[in-house]
């Protein structure tokens, strides 16, 4: 039987050869052993640690599994502010940079550049205090981000303990490398499932859910880029610390320096050359004056220090022929049009449709439906028409008409350009009206139905700030709600269970509730049915909209304005990370399946609403108005006179309400 003095010295052992394969092997990209082996040896230590818990440490290889699901992810305020880069595309705009940067200086020189390969990642921080992994946080704004830890220990090749007393704040990207998102691709194919769109969101969305497991089950890498404290005097040495403390870098092998402009635009070139062969995706280059005590006297402007840029490589080009130009209207009002065209793949994802900004843009580019276009990917990430390729244009074809769009695509609505902007607004109504209205319509009865969140509570919610977007609705806390004029704590309570209570909807309710234009409650139904996930009506085409009976031009072209819209594909990401899941019912079978309905006047036992609802939850088509197709018109109190006047010339079948409650039977 083994003594707690004998298993102490074994399991001290055994962390010590696991913790060195896992830096060889995940570090180092070379091993020591077999991957079998060390599993054996992992199991061993697990067995030992269960028959002496209280020999356990944080630290432990055994401690990467992965916990319970959260709830949430708790808010931390950085101790330094967490900054993005400017970005520069050309050689001019670098020595620019650097001219604006030396006239600041002390001397008027810099001495020294240090560069790193830029990762296309998710940035994180983690933190560590007295050698032991501690806790995970991502970038958020800059200033507050996400306590992510319980996903973050769970990446093999971030160390739990590191050599260093004190606070370590160590900063980098958590990524994929391309071959293991190949492979998890290939796992999605296999099993009929929606494929991934790029590595980076694939680890940024790993990261940000809420259960472990997922993370645990995902080859996600850590890359260091920087040591925030202890401060060194330079980024190569801190760069140097971060690899002798067991961290994984971009630039494997050595830190590149240099002191003339003319060797750092040879290393941009060169490394242009090679970045296809790299593990990982990059977009560019991360540029840095090396001396970190010039660094931070020369400060932030705006959102970018002064001392950093990041030099983006020419983004990867094709060509595609512009089927229509749709205008999507944001929720500040705003018009922004849309080009969409034929499905192209572009820097490994698909495009369907790509900003064009503003009508000057247009204008600018003279584009026109039916051009043959160049796209590429601004920073590798967004897809934009660079140049119309006038010489392929067919005959025939006439300059976009802007404001002619606005009213064929948006009739009701009245637009204005105020002076001094590019962008036309809808006329008359404010950002928080329109955000107002909207999330009153997706909490409305045909939509998700959210008890509490009438026009008041709503008003209530926006005007203090609580709610910006529909996905805020699902970070809602209480005691937040609470302490609002209109609200108790029994109140806020009730509202947010109710909000939470529509997390998993009818998909054809969840469309309805997102208020796409000219998308009303059969449309919706319609649209759930012919593609059965959001995402799969996101990725629609326009053909493959009006092949669906009913839809139109019209319709087709709002729908593919809202999938478009940048700002409503963020919300959605938003709503599916924080555990919103509509689910398809298919009701091809169901007892009235097939058939179709019209409700007119008032009925004793049902209202109109939840008497429609009713048939649609038995499979049927509600509509408004009597055609040759209709199965019935159901009449109570008062009937439109016109509806029934045209069923009895077509003689479609009068049902009286109790024969409408003897068919819901």
């Amino acid at each position: 039987m083994t003594t707690k003095n004998e298993a102490e010295q074994r399991i001290r052992k055994l962390r010590e050869l696991i913790n060195e394969y896992r830096y060889h092997y995940h570090v180092l990209d070379e091993s020591i052993m077999s991957e079998a082996a060390a599993d054996s040896l992992k199991h061993e230590l697990s067995q030992l640690e269960s028959e002496f818990p209280g020999l356990i440490t944080p630290d432990s290889p055994t401690q990467r599994v992965a916990g319970k699901p959260l709830d949430k992810f708790d808010k931390v305020t950085h101790v330094k502010r967490m900054i993005s880069l400017a970005d520069v595309f050309s050689e001019e705009e670098v020595k620019d940079w650097i001219t604006r940067n030396e006239k600041l200086i002390p001397g008027g020189k810099i001495k020294e550049f240090f560069t790193d390969i830029k990762m296309d990642g998710l940035a994180c921080a983690l933190h560590y205090q007295d050698g032991l992994f501690v806790k995970g946080v991502t970038r958020g704004n800059g200033l507050v981000g996400e306590d992510v830890t319980m996903n973050v220990r769970t990446i093999e090749n971030i160390p739990l303990r590191i050599d260093e007393p004190g606070h370590v704040e160590v900063r980098g990207e958590i990524i994929l490398f391309k071959k293991d998102f190949d492979r998890l691709q290939e796992i999605q194919r296999k099993k009929g499932e929606k494929e991934f769109a790029n590595p980076r969101n694939l680890a940024a969305g790993t990261i940000r859910q809420l259960d472990p497991k997922i993370a645990a089950s995902r080859p996600l890498k850590f890359m260091a880029y920087d040591l925030v404290s202890p401060n060194l005097p330079t980024h190569s040495e801190a760069y140097i610390k971060l690899r002798e403390l067991g961290f994984r870098t971009s630039n494997e092998d050595r830190v590149f320096k240099c002191n003339e402009t003319k060797e750092l635009f040879d290393y941009i070139k060169t490394l242009d050359d090679y970045r296809k062969g790299l593990l990982f995706n990059t977009d560019g280059m991360v540029i840095k004056i090396n001396d970190r005590k010039i660094y931070d006297e020369l400060g932030i402007v705006g959102k970018t220090p002064r001392a950093a840029v990041a030099f983006k490589f020419p983004a990867e080009e094709t060509t595609t022929r512009i089927k229509d130009i749709v205008i999507s209207i944001g929720r500040t009002g705003a018009a922004t049009p849309v080009a969409i065209f034929d499905p192209v793949n572009l820097a490994g994802s698909t495009i369907r449709h790509a900003t064009l900004h503003n009508a000057d843009e247009i204008a600018r580019l003279d584009l026109r439906i039916g051009d043959t276009v160049i796209i590429y990917k601004a920073g590798d990430i967004i897809p934009q028409v660079k140049e119309v390729l006038t010489s392929l244009r067919p005959e025939g074809t006439a300059p976009f008409n802007y404001e002619a769009a606005l009213k064929a695509q948006y009739p009701e609505l009245n637009f204005e350009r105020p002076a001094g902007e590019v962008v036309y607004r809808v006329k008359g109504e404010s950002s928080d009206f329109i955000l107002k209205r909207s999330i009153e319509y997706y909490a409305s009865k045909p939509a998700l139905d959210i008890d509490g969140l009438g026009e008041k509570n709503v008003v209530a919610l926006v005007d203090a700030g609580l709610v910006k977007s529909v996905a805020d609705l699902y970070r809602l806390r209480p005691e937040k709600i609470a302490q609002l004029e209109r609200f108790a704590e029994l109140s806020a309570k009730n509202l947010t269970d109710a909000i939470a209570n529509s997390k998993k909807p009818q998909l054809s309710k969840f469309i309805t509730a997102l208020g796409i234009r000219h998308v009303g409650t059969q449309t919706a139904i319609a649209l759930a049915n012919q593609f059965k996930s959001i995402d799969r009506l996101a990725e629609a085409t326009e053909e493959q909209l009006l092949d669906i009976p009913d839809i139109g031009k019209v319709v087709a072209e709002s729908i593919l304005a809202y999938f478009a819209d940048e700002d409503n594909l963020r919300v959605l990401a938003e709503l599916k990370v924080l555990g919103v899941a509509p689910i398809f019912e298919d009701l091809s079978q169901a007892p009235l399946a097939g058939k179709s309905y019209i409700v007119s006047g008032t009925l004793a036992s049902y209202n109109r609403e939840a008497a429609e609802e009713k048939l649609r939850s038995l499979g049927a088509t509600v509509t408004s108005s009597v055609v040759k197709t209709t199965t019935a018109l159901i009449i109570g109190d008062k009937p439109g006179a016109s509806k029934l006047t045209k069923a009895e010339k077509l003689g479609i079948p009068i049902f009286s309400e109790a024969d409408f409650l003897n068919l819901i039977k």
